[in-house]
């Protein structure tokens, strides 16, 4: 048994005085947000100095003791601290280069604010500071562990959500003594080297032609109407669903991978640079890469599976996973090709795979670089074709 944090979403149905106090703890979060990052960046205009959580957090006390921010009391003091934390991660991450820096919060997008404590799910009622009556909830699956905090989201559809943050006793899956090297592409999501393979069910292509549609309507519409107000859901709905569909799907797939191996090896592509490609962009968000290799990552963590990404660099697909010769002029229309070395015929996404798998094996078991396997497919190379395929095999492999 090991502890981890896993989260449980479900959908909550607030009563209209209900709704009105969740519509002010939304804004007041939004608004502590948006005055402090703009305080922060004054500061920093002026003189060139930074402000801390402490900081603003002293200002925050301040502000509600005016007259004209009494409103600020109307809600759990706890949510607006955490909106400035929130804010504090923020900057930290832009300056450790992980994220861009912070933008301010529209209330026209996905509303949200944090409760870090006295959270309770009693029954069918989430419990919350200033909601002590409780919120009903549709309790779809059993909760586990010990809430560690809730965040209550409103949609841009105006559905009410609550994420539950929880420690929980996490039993692994049991050890199948299998590995698996994973391609990852757009005709496909992901294929094995075992030679299985996941269609890619393509969200947003299939719904494109009834989202042109709803777009064009809603820029008919006049910018501040009741009509257009309705035209701009039925575009969130749309959206929602090919969103839930795609990550259900890809939710399915990495835990049938991480459930059925013991070592899964992934090529460490890089995303954002692929989407800037603009004849491929919509297709690669489409396939949605990054939140598959997300959540293959932290499934494996969690049932304590061996995860290794090799190198983006590394010629999986021009490799021969039999002798390791390298075919140069491989271009992405040839799907399928043969080695002139050994003779052994590829399909090129599983070929990628198993090579995908060897790369990640020898990187587990400290058997070689990166580096040292390259050497030794640039000496196979430099041999040609004269060279006998047990040449080529005894410099792939040592």
């Amino acid at each position: 048994m090991k502890t981890i944090h896993k989260s449980y979403k479900y959908r909550i149905y607030p009563s209209e005085t209900q709704a009105v106090l969740l519509a002010k703890h939304f804004g007041s979060c939004r608004f502590v947000f948006n005055r402090f990052l703009h305080t922060r960046k004054e500061q920093y205009a002026k003189d060139k100095t930074s402000l801390n959580y402490y900081d603003n957090a002293a200002a925050l006390t301040e502000l509600k003791k005016t007259a004209d921010f009494e409103w600020l009391k109307e809600v759990n003091s706890q949510c607006l601290q955490a909106s400035l934390k929130n804010l504090d991660t923020a900057y930290k991450h832009f300056f450790k280069q992980q994220n861009r820096f912070p933008h301010f919060k529209s209330k026209y997008d996905r509303q949200s604010f944090k409760v870090p404590q006295n959270v309770s799910l009693v029954g069918d009622k989430l419990v919350l500071p200033k909601f002590r009556e409780g919120i009903k909830a549709k309790v779809h699956r059993e909760m586990e562990g010990k809430i560690l905090f809730a965040t209550v989201l409103k949609s841009t559809t105006g559905k009410y959500y609550v994420s539950l943050t929880c420690e929980v006793a996490h039993s692994p899956h049991a050890k199948t003594g299998k590995s698996v090297g994973v391609d990852t592409g757009i005709k496909e999501l992901a294929i094995l080297s075992d030679g299985s393979s996941y269609e890619n069910i393509k969200s947003l292509k299939t719904k494109l032609k009834r989202l042109k549609y709803v777009q064009r309507q809603l820029s008919k519409k006049q910018k501040g109407s009741a009509a257009r107000h309705r035209q701009k859901r039925k575009l969130g709905v749309l959206h929602e669903k090919i969103s839930n569909s795609r990550k259900d799907y890809l939710h399915k797939v990495s835990s049938e991978i991480v459930k059925n191996h013991d070592i899964i090896s992934i090529e460490d592509l890089a995303v954002k640079n692929i989407l800037k490609n603009h004849c491929l962009s919509q297709a690669m968000s489409d396939v949605s890469l990054g939140a598959f290799y997300a959540m293959l990552e932290y499934k494996a963590a969690w049932h304590e599976r061996d995860f290794v990404k090799i190198d983006r660099f590394f010629p999986s697909s021009k490799s021969c996973s039999v002798c390791g010769w390298v075919k140069e002029d491989l271009t992405l229309s040839i799907r399928k090709w043969e080695c002139a070395a050994c003779g052994a015929h590829h399909e090129r996404d599983v070929n990628a795979a198993k090579n995908i798998l060897q790369e990640g094996i020898k990187i587990l078991s400290g058997c070689g670089t990166q580096s040292d396997k390259k050497q030794k497919r640039d000496e196979a190379l430099s041999l040609g074709k004269s060279a006998t395929p047990e040449a080529h095999k005894s410099l792939a492999y040592g």
